[in-house]
């Protein structure tokens, strides 16, 4: 598989201030990689790094062919104001196009079609006409979903996802995540829910503050002693 995002001996940080440093992993086609870490650990600061929002520090990041910044389909999470905009499904799914329609004052044919393809590929075509903000959570993200999809069909960066959704509606949208990597979507996901990530991911990235913890597979993460507390200390959590 090849490599589509690469990141060697990266630092991070703003007004000076360095946040985390010294992150080396890489990113291959089809992968479902969780980015595990507290709060403050540098989770946010990584993904504006990864969207080319945000320079390194120092370090390298890396991009595959075909795989430009402004390519990465991104899902940030939700602010009360976003999840009350007073658009048409169909609207938001197609503002997914923007970035590559440049200054034309239209959407063309093959982007309408992807837009239907994507609302079709989340399930949520009998939604089209319907006002955003008159849905569920679940269906607000399925809809931000079909749009990140829009935008980059190839690599979709997911902040933290399932926040502020029942259980319900996180393992359905988790269940969505999970069949768009089987079709060959590669996911990056942000989060803190180590279960979910050792239910879902192929690898993980865990960071803390100032450093990387652990990065590899899965099921080497579980082994690791990173992941062993983690996980231990998620569970604690759990049975309070």
């Amino acid at each position: 598989m090849s490599i589509q995002i690469a990141c060697k001996n990266v630092s991070l940080g703003y007004e000076g201030s360095i946040v985390t440093e010294d992150l080396s992993f890489s990113v291959s086609s089809g992968d479902y990689l969780y980015i595990l870490g507290e709060n403050g650990s540098g989770k946010s600061t990584l993904v504006k790094a990864l969207l080319g929002l945000k320079p390194q520090i120092s370090g390298e990041i890396t991009r595959g062919e075909g795989v430009a910044a402004g390519q990465i389909g991104y899902l940030p999470q939700q602010t009360v104001v976003q999840r009350d905009f007073p658009a048409s499904v169909r609207e938001i799914v197609l503002s997914g196009c923007l970035s590559k329609s440049g200054l034309r004052p239209f959407y063309t044919a093959a982007e309408r079609a992807s837009a239907n393809a994507a609302m079709e590929r989340l399930g949520i075509t009998g939604l089209a006409k319907r006002c955003y903000r008159e849905l569920s959570g679940g269906q607000q993200q399925r809809v931000l979903l079909a749009r990140a999809l829009c935008a980059a069909g190839k690599i979709l960066l997911l902040d933290e996802p399932v926040t502020g959704l029942d259980p319900k509606a996180q393992v359905d949208l988790y269940e969505m995540i999970g069949k768009l990597n089987s079709e060959g979507v590669t996911i990056i996901m942000v989060s803190h829910d180590v279960g979910a990530a050792m239910r879902y991911a192929s690898h993980i990235l865990h960071i803390g503050s100032h450093k990387q913890l652990f990065f590899g597979t899965a099921e080497d993460y579980a082994k690791s002693s990173v992941g062993r507390t983690f996980i231990a200390s998620e569970e604690a959590e759990n049975d309070d």
